[in-house]
């Protein structure tokens, strides 16, 4: 079974004008990201738990 993806959202980063956009997208138990130039060539599905311990790394300057 296919689920869409609902609001996808433009990273904070991709406001610095360099091209370079990602958006992430809510999924029931997962988030989606995508390349927002090039959406036709679908999305990577990350279950929350991991997006979690992802983000959670990034802002704690682990990566």
């Amino acid at each position: 079974m296919h689920s869409s993806v609902h609001n996808w959202r433009t990273s904070s980063y991709s406001a610095h004008g360099d091209n370079t956009c990602v958006e992430v997208g809510d999924l029931h138990g997962a988030v989606a990201m995508r390349d927002s130039q090039h959406p036709e060539l679908g999305h990577l599905t990350v279950p929350v738990p991991e997006w979690t311990a992802f983000m959670v790394a990034i802002r704690s300057g682990g990566l």
